[in-house]
């Protein structure tokens, strides 16, 4: 569940969420609104987080970005005693580069449509149990805060990837194997676009490299 103070906030963030679906991407639909009071109503999703699979600490600690704080994870799992592989084929995939494969593409899915995410971390990303088609979700918490936009900027999909790269390597050490999967992924599906995004990327990595210097 979401709060969102103003009414006029519910819609527009149902209106981004229902249009970030249209578009294939997926993430948990809406299932009750509540203008009055500001609240939304978002599908359960009976799921482990990436975060929790790939043994990068419990929910609710530190996951770091440039710009916004890691979200709580809706999925009541915390994280577990069993080893990673066990983990995995519990959610029906064998091993993580399997799972950074289905993030780069679904990452790309959404960036073709213009979506940005605007917060991704592998604690806002579920994978579901090997019964379900779809199993990476993408999750967008405390939508009046953080949520989908529609951008075609080349910027703005550039920062969406250097996010997640950063919660990368904040979060799950020895990480760069694991991100550079992610964006063959993502590579390969957004094709020609690519070139472009990659470009940008690596101008955003050194503007981050800047700042970290300042301090």
């Amino acid at each position: 569940m979401s709060e969102v103070s103003d009414p006029y906030d519910s819609w527009d963030s149902i209106s981004r969420v229902n249009f970030t679906r249209r578009n294939g991407v997926n993430v948990p639909g809406i299932r009750m609104v509540d203008a009055a009071e500001g609240l939304l109503v978002l599908e359960w999703i009976d799921a482990k987080s990436v975060r929790s699979l790939l043994g990068g600490g419990a929910e609710g600690g530190e996951e770091s970005s440039p710009e916004v704080s890691s979200l709580e994870d809706i999925s009541p799992d915390q994280v577990q005693d069993e080893p990673e592989d066990i983990l995995l084929e519990s959610c029906g995939v064998r091993q993580a580069d399997d799972v950074m494969s289905m993030i780069g593409a679904e990452i790309a899915k959404m960036h073709q449509a213009d979506i940005i995410h605007g917060d991704l971390t592998t604690s806002n990303m579920l994978l579901r149990g090997p019964s379900s088609q779809k199993n990476l979700q993408l999750v967008y918490m405390s939508l009046h805060v953080c949520s989908p936009y529609t951008s075609t900027l080349t910027e703005d999909k550039a920062v969406d990837l250097y996010v997640l790269e950063r919660a990368f390597s904040s979060t799950h050490p020895a990480s760069e194997p694991l991100f550079a999967l992610v964006l063959k992924a993502y590579q390969d599906k957004m094709g020609r676009e690519w070139t472009a995004i990659s470009k940008r990327l690596d101008d955003v990595r050194l503007r981050g490299r800047k700042r970290s210097m300042v301090g």
